[in-house]
């Protein structure tokens, strides 16, 4: 189109530029959240998080349990929320429908007149030792939700390390002690339409490996691919190549059509090998941008995704690394984060 014919017709490309924005934002903006952990000291008031949110246009959030101030909070802002059943109550939910009615009347349909929830979440990285208790609570807390006519959609958080064999991901599988009993939750997520959602963290392997993996291979900035996969699939990143191992899992149970959200990635700032407030900046703008486009099993698929985190979490004891993952120091950033 030549310069002329542009500039003849203002309303026309007014309009043009109004759909493509709006395109984006839909297809984008609202594809990243933020994990909201509360382990730290001196954090932000709920109001003033939730309008931190806000400001950034940080659209979806994820809490680790039930907090009555953040979840009043966030009543009327328009903010998504997943939100955690912690794990310690597995087994009291597992073992009573009407300790799973009293969770749900206590904890979503109280404040369901005005947040708005996008999947609550029984279990984060449930272990083996407690495998057993996690597909009736999934249940038990699904018939509750249906019970008081709440449609919101259940699912579970697993770990990057359930899988093995992930250097070739077609060869990816769930390890047998995990296999067990989430075999079953696959088969209940299949039935109701949800999707499973996945903890993928390229730096645990990274910092494992203690740089024996390309730094931009983990930071998404190889520039040709770093090895082909046997079923001919390309792999840039390490973080394609970690979440199609948990795709091929899936496939190997009967959960190859299942979505998978990632409910947790990031890179910490200090505290680690590779930590770094220029690292986490890079992996983190790079992953907003990556996770538009799928991956190279599920090519043009945008994937939902939650970074970890919004805050430092100083009251961590497993890890220094564990304390220094926040995207923003009160409500100071860190680095600048491009959430559109």
């Amino acid at each position: 189109m030549s310069e002329s014919r542009i500039l003849a017709s203002p309303p026309m490309l007014v309009i043009v530029l109004s759909l493509v924005i709006a395109s984006f934002f839909s297809t984008t903006a609202g594809q990243i959240g933020v994990c909201n952990g509360m382990l730290g000291n001196a954090l932000p008031s709920p109001s003033d998080v939730v309008a931190l949110y806000k400001q950034q246009n940080i659209q979806r959030m994820r809490i680790y349990g039930p907090d009555p101030a953040t979840l009043e909070a966030l009543r009327g802002s328009d903010i998504e929320l997943i939100l955690d059943v912690p794990s310690a109550y597995l087994g009291r939910l597992a073992g009573s429908q009407p300790e799973a009615d009293k969770w749900v009347q206590e904890n979503v349909q109280r404040y369901a007149d005005g947040v708005r929830f996008r999947y609550i979440n029984v279990g984060n990285e449930v272990k083996p030792s407690d495998g057993r208790f996690l597909l009736q609570a999934m249940q038990n807390i699904e018939r509750a939700l249906s019970g008081a006519g709440l449609g919101f959609k259940v699912s579970t958080a697993i770990a990057t390390d359930v899988t093995t064999d992930t250097k070739t991901p077609s060869h990816g599988r769930f390890k047998d002690e995990y296999k067990v009993f989430l075999g079953p939750v696959i088969e209940f997520l299949m039935s109701k339409q949800s999707p499973l959602l996945a903890n993928i963290y390229p730096y645990f392997s990274y910092m494992s490996e203690n740089g024996n993996i390309p730094l931009d291979f983990a930071l998404f900035n190889s520039q040709s691919n770093s090895f082909t996969d046997e079923n001919s699939l390309p792999y840039q990143n390490l973080f394609d190549a970690s979440l199609d191992s948990v795709y091929a899992a899936l496939e190997k149970l009967g959960g190859g059509s299942m979505d998978i959200v990632v409910s947790e990635s990031g890179w910490p700032t200090e505290g680690g090998f590779g930590a770094s407030v220029e690292n986490a900046k890079t992996y983190v703008n790079n992953l907003i941008q990556h996770v538009k486009n799928g991956s190279p099993k599920r090519p043009g698929q945008p994937l939902e995704t939650y970074l970890f985190a919004m805050f430092d979490e100083d009251k961590k004891d497993n890890g220094e690394y564990e304390k220094f993952w926040g995207l923003f120091r009160g409500q100071q950033p860190k680095y600048e984060v491009n959430f559109n």
